[in-house]
């Protein structure tokens, strides 16, 4: 079995560096910016538009709440995390996290209800996906997941200044979802999952697109090409 998911690692491995050189996305906004959390599970953040006072959803949380625990620990924030993974959820309650790290056991998704979730190939990984996922379709979990604008609604939240989404491909439809619903965040840090085989680049392209017609310019891409940092240009 672990030939099977070294074979499958280095696959995806191959994939990412194909479509690293087919891709050359170009940074339109020059802004202060700084590295939060480890550099597995950290994001760029425009720090002159952050405050106490802002909103911040954390979509993804894995075994990794680097991001999540600097900001708290510079800005005094609130974060609300999201995860509905059972490794994520139990590995969250071994934590000793400040009050500020407020877990919402439920994912983001284009849909209220519940959807498949998919486990890695390698069971030592944590990262569930919606997207089929053959070699595991078997042992999918059904787990909940909520739109934004509905636990928006829920939280008492009418705005958020900074949605983080590492959500292992559903985000795509959920930044549909997003503008259709009018929800415009100061600032988004996705991680796009075109590596996936059953995804493809064209869809990152279209969902980049997208978000600059509803009036965000990238300010950050990850040396992956992965990890896309956006801002809403009527806040610069």
């Amino acid at each position: 079995m672990e030939n099977k998911y070294n074979d499958m690692s280095l696959v995806q491995d191959l994939i990412a560096s194909f479509l690293n050189k087919l891709f050359s996305p170009k940074i339109e906004c020059a802004l202060k910016k700084e590295h939060f959390g480890s550099q597995y599970g950290g994001w760029d953040v425009a720090t002159d538009y952050i405050s106490l006072d802002s909103i911040i959803y954390s979509f993804g949380i894995g075994t990794d709440a680097s991001f999540d625990s600097k900001l708290i620990n510079r800005y005094k924030v609130v974060v609300h995390a999201f995860d509905p993974t059972p490794k994520s959820i139990y590995w969250v309650k071994k934590q000793d996290f400040s009050d500020n790290f407020v877990f919402h056991e439920y994912g983001l998704a284009d849909l209220d209800g519940t959807v498949q979730f998919n486990p890695p190939v390698n069971p030592d990984h944590v990262s569930y996906t919606i997207i089929d996922r053959l070699e595991t379709k078997e042992n999918a979990i059904s787990v909940p997941v909520k739109k934004l604008k509905t636990i928006m609604n829920e939280l008492g939240h009418n705005k958020v200044d900074i949605l983080k989404m590492d959500i292992e491909g559903a985000e795509y439809q959920v930044i549909e979802d997003m503008i259709a619903s009018k929800i415009y965040p100061t600032q988004i840090l996705v991680e796009f999952h075109h590596r996936f085989l059953n995804v493809g680049l064209q869809k990152t392209k279209n969902s980049i697109n997208l978000l600059k017609r509803a009036g965000y310019c990238l300010f950050s891409v990850s040396d992956s090409k992965e990890e896309f940092c956006f801002i809403l240009k009527s806040e610069k």
